[in-house]
């Protein structure tokens, strides 16, 4: 009787251990911008599909390669952010027990131009300057002086 349970739960343990094996698979891919340069250091986030769920996120090396290790099976896709460029998308893939590792298309990020009308420089004097052979007191500088005349400020 012993064995035949000792047997029993035996099995049972294995079938367990099988059944809850995953499959962890490798995602990869390339991001370039506009005019077929690399882009370094953009963002990328491995998205679940069904809801844009964050699974995983990197950054892009030197090279504007990346890649997502251990992935669990299901349906994603891939978003690629960087500073100066549109947020570009991948097409959606499946990761399954046949299809364990997936290499992504190129994504092309498109750059986004931005200028400024006016810039306006403002420099402030310290309110006090210390010189050589003396102090300077800046009267402009104090806030409590906003408004006043020179007479109120003596």
């Amino acid at each position: 009787m012993k064995k035949i349970l000792s047997l029993l739960s035996f099995s049972l343990i294995i079938s367990v251990v099988c059944l809850s094996q995953n499959i962890l698979a490798k995602v990869s891919g390339h991001v370039i911008d506009g005019s077929a340069k690399t882009i370094e250091s953009a963002t990328i986030t491995l998205l679940r599909a069904k809801d844009s769920s964050v699974a995983k996120i990197t950054a892009a090396d030197k090279t504007g390669n990346y890649v997502f290790e251990n992935v669990e099976e299901g349906r994603y896709m891939v978003s690629i952010s960087a500073v100066g460029h549109l947020k570009g998308y991948s097409e959606t893939f499946e990761i399954s027990a046949t299809n364990a590792t997936v290499s992504l298309k190129t994504v092309e990020l498109i750059p986004v131009s931005k200028s400024l009308e006016a810039v306006s420089v403002v420099g402030k004097r310290p309110l006090i300057e210390q010189k050589i052979d003396r102090t300077v007191v800046n009267v402009e500088a104090a806030v409590t002086n906003v408004g006043t005349s020179a007479l109120e400020v003596l």
